[in-house]
């Protein structure tokens, strides 16, 4: 397939991708993303298997940005797109749009992504690869710059939770997914009911691996501007593993 810099692919919703709601899974949207970047980035050349063959690096997302107009819908036809911007010296960013059936936008996201030697574990600057665009896209799916999270107020205990085999992707840690699973169990089923993601902002700070215990927190404070903090620690050495931002509201 010719390199393109605007890489699109139709995704149908099947029963297993939505929630109780019978609306798509954030976890699986992030997972979709996940998978396109993956296949736009193989379409250039610079696909998971080539980078680990020739350079030993491996894609690694670092931080997103994810606004919702409206979930996808369980049986829907989806088109997602994604493109590249020109890298700088550490990070790659890379966009992503969700379309309906009738090719209105019903999602949007912006994402920064850095390469990390699979040995070493160290991150790696972006000319180790050499990576380049067909033909450069500069417009942005959200105007908007991805910054440092950090909590309003007091955080409170959420729950525990110990990474396991079901957890874990090709890189032997926690999948980015995962995080989105993780963050959603911090609202009860009555709170899921009631009000709906509308903006989710996380933050990937430290790997976490198998066995290791996640300690989730929750800051409530800015609740009335529908705005919840969301934090997971590594229990045992207290690393912070993600931070994120949710807007939520009514469904």
């Amino acid at each position: 397939m010719e390199p393109v810099s605007l890489f699109q692919k139709k995704y149908h919703v099947d029963p297993s991708n939505v929630d109780f709601t019978k609306s798509m899974k954030l976890s699986h949207l992030f997972s979709s993303f996940q998978d396109i970047a993956s296949l736009a980035s193989e379409n250039q050349g610079f696909g998971i298997a080539s980078l680990d063959r020739e350079f030993g690096v491996s894609w690694i997302l670092v931080k997103i940005r994810v606004d919702i107009i409206r979930y996808p819908q369980m049986d829907e036809e989806i088109t997602m797109e994604t493109w590249a911007q020109e890298p700088g010296k550490l990070e790659f960013e890379r966009d992503f749009i969700v379309r309906d059936g009738q090719g209105e936008i019903i999602v949007n996201a912006v994402s920064t992504w850095v390469i990390m030697d699979t040995k070493e574990r160290k991150l790696r600057r972006t000319d180790v690869i050499s990576y380049h665009t067909p033909t450069a896209i500069e417009e942005r799916a959200i105007d908007c710059k991805l910054g440092k999270l950090k909590h309003y107020g007091d955080l409170e205990l959420a729950y525990k939770r110990v990474i396991g085999y079901s957890d874990i992707d090709f890189n032997g840690h926690l999948n980015n997914s995962k995080y989105v699973d993780f963050i959603m169990d911090c609202f009860s089923l009555e709170a899921h009911k009631e009000r709906g993601v509308q903006s989710i902002e996380v933050n990937f700070k430290n790997e976490a691996l198998p066995g290791d215990c996640i300690v989730m927190y929750k800051d409530t404070t800015a609740s009335n501007e529908n705005k919840i903090y969301i934090e997971g620690v590594n229990e045992k050495d207290k690393k912070v593993v993600f931070k994120s931002e949710v807007k939520i509201g009514l469904r």
